[in-house]
């Protein structure tokens, strides 16, 4: 369940309630005038392991690819 606090008392105990997210996972609800403003989540850092390899087995290279290739081309086209 996800606490609720008021701004005010959110400002008084800021670093805490950070702590506190952090340890526990669970997000706070920051509300002002008994409306919810903000959301107070842990961080969560994006993996990069599932874009590894995501590709492989889909792309196949055909050809040299390091080599010139005789064809002449226009950059500032």
């Amino acid at each position: 369940m996800t606490k609720i606090m008021k701004a005010s008392e959110f400002k008084a105990k800021c670093l805490a309630v950070m702590d506190e997210v952090a340890e526990s996972g669970q997000g706070v609800v920051v509300t002002k005038n008994g409306k919810p403003l903000v959301e107070l989540v842990p961080h969560k850092p994006k993996s990069m392991r599932g874009l590894l390899g995501l590709l492989k087995g889909d792309l196949v290279i055909k050809g040299d690819i390091i080599s010139p290739i005789d064809v002449e081309w226009d950059a500032m086209k």
